[in-house]
């Protein structure tokens, strides 16, 4: 969940990058008692994501700036629409304006880019996911931004489930130990709540994998018919995840052969930031 902790912390490290001794244009040329209203205006069609971030924006450079949100995050909205408005001092407003839209641009692209996704996979059964390949700092935005685009939550960061891709399980037999034992041993150090997740990249690795008792595997890289074998092998025993070569032009065939889960790292790495304009009329 996206916090008011986590939005003051990040919203005001990115003012203070961008202010750092304050704004030297608006001081000089905008009068002080000056006012004005910003809208938010989408230049495209989207998903809307980061309402109380733009909002923040303009609180934490002044208060006295009242900031209306006029779409919900997960709305869709078409070319033209009004998303936003914020009035009050000029000067704030300006100092203000750029990190606004930048984080309501960045999480508005994540959120249009995602819900494309989940669009294409429709009445499959499979669930669309975001993966750790965010930006540094910014991964609470970011997912916050796949949930209003319809996406769904990996494992946040490596502190909340384990997943044991093919170096760890390089490490964890080097001494000839078998997968499963070796999975096996690990398990039982764990908490009972801790998920378990190991990826494969091969059908044959499958059923030693599956017989440690892990509750997710994902299947790297798999054509699309080792997928549906990869299926019909694992026949419910854990959650099926694929990954790897994902993107918009072959996520339906994947979501097709019966996996569960799709990790799409393209959601936070590659998302273009939608365009959005910030229209100011001076009110005094």
């Amino acid at each position: 969940m996206l916090t008011k902790t986590a939005i003051d912390r990040v919203v005001t490290a990115a003012l203070d990058e961008d202010a750092p001794w304050g704004d030297l244009t608006s001081t000089a040329l905008i009068p002080e008692t000056s006012t004005a209203t910003a809208e938010l205006v989408a230049r495209e069609p989207g998903v809307f994501s980061g309402g109380a971030v733009f909002e923040a924006a303009f609180r934490l450079t002044d208060p006295a700036v009242a900031v209306e949100l006029l779409v919900a995050d997960g709305a869709a909205f078409e070319r033209g629409a009004l998303l936003a408005r914020a009035t009050g001092p000029a000067r704030s407003i300006l100092t203000a304006e750029r990190v606004a839209l930048n984080f309501a641009q960045r999480m508005s692209g994540i959120a249009t880019l995602t819900s494309r996704y989940v669009a294409e996979v429709a009445y499959t059964g499979a669930r669309i996911a975001d993966t750790r390949k965010t930006t540094p700092g910014l991964r609470a935005f970011e997912r916050h931004a796949v949930r209003a685009g319809g996406g769904h939550n990996h494992r946040f960061s490596l502190s909340d489930a384990v997943m044991a891709k093919d170096n760890h399980l390089a490490v964890l037999t080097r001494d000839g130990t078998s997968v499963t034992d070796a999975l096996r041993a690990a398990i039982a150090r764990l908490p009972h709540t801790t998920h378990v997740e190991v990826e494969v990249d091969r059908l044959d690795q499958i059923e030693a994998v599956l017989d440690a008792g892990i509750g997710t595997i994902m299947l790297d890289n798999f054509s699309l018919d080792d997928l549906r074998t990869g299926v019909a092998q694992v026949a419910g025993r854990a959650t099926v995840e694929a990954s790897g070569g994902v993107d918009l032009t072959t996520v339906r065939a994947i979501a097709e052969t019966g996996v569960d889960v799709i990790s799409v790292g393209a959601l936070t790495h590659s998302a273009r930031a939608l365009d959005l304009g910030l229209d100011l009329r001076v009110d005094l």
